[in-house]
């Protein structure tokens, strides 16, 4: 076969296979990114051998990373990022100087690595954690948004941060005298970077993408989006910090104008089938063999590894004033040893840092660490609800469950309780106030806090479906709750709890997938509202009007599809679904 056809070959026999285990990690109701892994490990040199080019597949994969990063920093925007400044730069801090203290102190006193050279490389390899991973899996889950989604992201991006000064750190290790030089050339790198990055996305972006919308021609303007996106990530690697570091800022700039969610539309297809790529390349790195030779102590690591990040990681979160739950499901989610420290243990390799066997057991561990990502996140919620429910810690951990902030009428009744102040529970609050309802908010956000207190709104701090925060709120008189939290696992836990309080209350909830309108309507939910749904009636309404249509007829055909629980416009797989 020619030279130039391999490339494609090998890409086609990666998004190939990746779309098979992707379908069968559907079909058995876990996360495709799973399926993504095995096919990765099935055509890769210790699988099938299908892949003649393997390096030009992992630097395609790097692209699938940047992309990454770069929708999630359009995602975030400067302003999430401010909310999370101190979680995420102290608490990184925190996590990453404690987590390679531990493992440094843990490998000498076991007789595990020679010196404390390599003890202190190998812990800085353990603290990193996986932003693309995580990433993926909020997404899949509908959590990017959530609180516990927030922090995590707020920390892994800073982490990533660190991942640059530590690949400059490296060459110094051989020589400790000069790890202070080295530290000041690479703090010179970022703050030169950050200042570039910020005048660049001030002076130039903005009045470039707005020239580039103008012209309203989308080849052009996706091009743009693209070369913005990895222009920035190939010049942080030039300076020696993270793609990551790079992709993520380009996306902060793009974030901060109007076309944002535009880019992000366009980016999103692309995103998409190259992290494909890099989620494949990670399995290809996984030696079967390895870990089958070294099978007990690699599952000796990962235990070790998973439960004593989680429990570095659960102290943290409680110390910057997150209750538990937010704590435990944050923990469990950035407990696994990141994509980027395949990276610096190969640059450790090949410095001499670490022996290979060492090295191979690294990639293992990770491996294995990445792959259980997702189960951990799915078991997460359930976990902090039994761990607070257990008389061991209900007592200890009572004060992180419940309401931190209370600002309540002691006289309040006949209120309407909104859980949730995003953009919906915004509006749902002003609607009800212009129309003379008191009413009560729930929220975990300090930020979400501050502004209701200026507003002067009734409110708790805390999360909504703690059942110590749901005392607080006083639903034996309450009128009416609306739930509007981002969180579907939230969302179905408060309704129970609330009607277990309150068996005759109306609750309204928001659904996030169509599946969920049955759901929550057996649970007792009076009535269940997907957006996307009532978006689309609006819409048609305004349309029948536009021809002609008589305004009570289409009031009747309205009303009879939101009686019916939108059965009559859900896809036809969907609506089967039975009472």
């Amino acid at each position: 076969m020619a030279a130039e056809h391999s490339l494609i070959v090998d890409f086609t026999t990666v998004l190939g296979t990746s779309a098979l285990g992707g379908y069968l990690a559907n079909r058995l109701r876990q996360p495709v990114l799973l399926g993504y892994l095995a096919s990765g490990m099935l055509v890769g040199p210790f699988g099938l051998k299908l892949l003649g080019d393997m390096p030009r597949i992992q630097s395609l994969a790097a692209i699938g990373v940047a992309f990454l990063l770069f929708a999630l920093g359009v995602e975030f925007s400067l302003a999430e990022l401010k909310r999370f400044k101190d979680i995420a730069l102290k608490g990184s801090l925190l996590q990453i100087g404690l987590t390679t203290a531990f493992v440094a102190l843990l490998s000498i006193s076991l007789g595990w690595v020679n010196n404390i050279t390599e003890g202190i490389f190998v812990g800085a390899v353990l603290s990193l954690s996986s932003t693309a991973v995580v990433l993926k899996t909020l997404a899949e889950r509908g959590e990017v948004n959530t609180l516990h989604g927030q922090i995590m992201l707020a920390i892994l991006i800073a982490q990533d941060l660190a991942l640059g000064l530590m690949l400059a750190l490296l060459p110094a290790l051989k020589q400790p005298e000069s790890i202070g030089v080295a530290l000041g050339v690479a703090l010179l790198k970022v703050v030169v970077f950050l200042g570039f990055a910020i005048a660049f996305g001030k002076w130039i972006v903005p009045g470039l993408i707005r020239g580039i919308a103008a012209t309203e021609n989308t080849e052009l303007f996706l091009i743009t989006v693209i070369a913005l996106c990895l222009g920035i990530a190939i010049l942080t690697a030039k300076l020696g910090l993270s793609i990551e570091m790079g992709a993520f800022v380009a996306g902060l700039m793009v974030s901060e104008i109007d076309h944002a969610d535009h880019a992000l539309a366009k980016i999103l297809p692309l995103r998409d089938t190259f992290a494909c790529l890099f989620f494949a390349s990670i399995g290809m790195l996984i030696n079967p063999g390895v870990l089958l030779q070294n099978f007990g102590l690699i599952v000796g690591l990962v235990t070790l590894v998973m439960l004593g990040k989680a429990i570095i990681v659960l102290p943290i979160i409680l110390k910057f004033g997150y209750s538990l739950k937010t704590a435990i499901i944050t923990s469990f989610g950035i407990n696994q040893i990141g994509e980027f420290s395949f990276v610096l243990a190969l640059t450790g390799l090949q410095l001499g840092l670490i022996p290979e066997k060492t090295y191979l057991l690294l990639l293992g561990t990770s491996a294995i660490t990445l792959v259980l990502t997702p189960l951990w996140l799915n078991i997460s919620p359930d976990l902090a609800d039994k761990l607070t429910r257990m008389p061991f810690f209900a007592q200890y951990f009572q004060d992180f469950a419940g309401p931190k902030l209370l600002s309540i009428p002691e006289t309040i009744h006949g209120h309407v309780v909104v859980a949730g102040y995003g953009r919906v529970g915004q509006i749902i609050v002003k609607v009800l106030q212009t129309q003379g309802y008191p009413v009560l908010v729930i929220e975990n956000s300090e930020a979400s806090i501050q502004r209701l207190r200026m507003q002067k709104i009734p409110y708790i701090f805390g999360d909504a479906d703690s059942e110590l925060v749901l005392e607080k709120t006083h639903l034996e008189t309450a009128k009416a709750l609306v739930i509007a939290l981002p969180d579907p696992a939230s969302t179905r836990l408060l309704l129970q709890r609330t009607l277990a309080i309150a068996p005759r209350l109306d609750v309204i909830a928001r659904s996030h997938h169509n599946r969920e309108i049955d759901i929550l309507t057996s649970m007792g939910a009076k009535e269940v509202v997907q957006p996307e749904f009532e978006a689309a009636l609006e819409l048609s309404r305004h349309l029948l009007i536009t021809l002609g249509e008589l305004e009570s007829h289409i009031y009747n055909v309205i009303t009879d599809i939101r009686t019916d629980r939108y059965r009559s416009i859900r896809p036809e797989s969907e609506s089967v679904l039975v009472d």
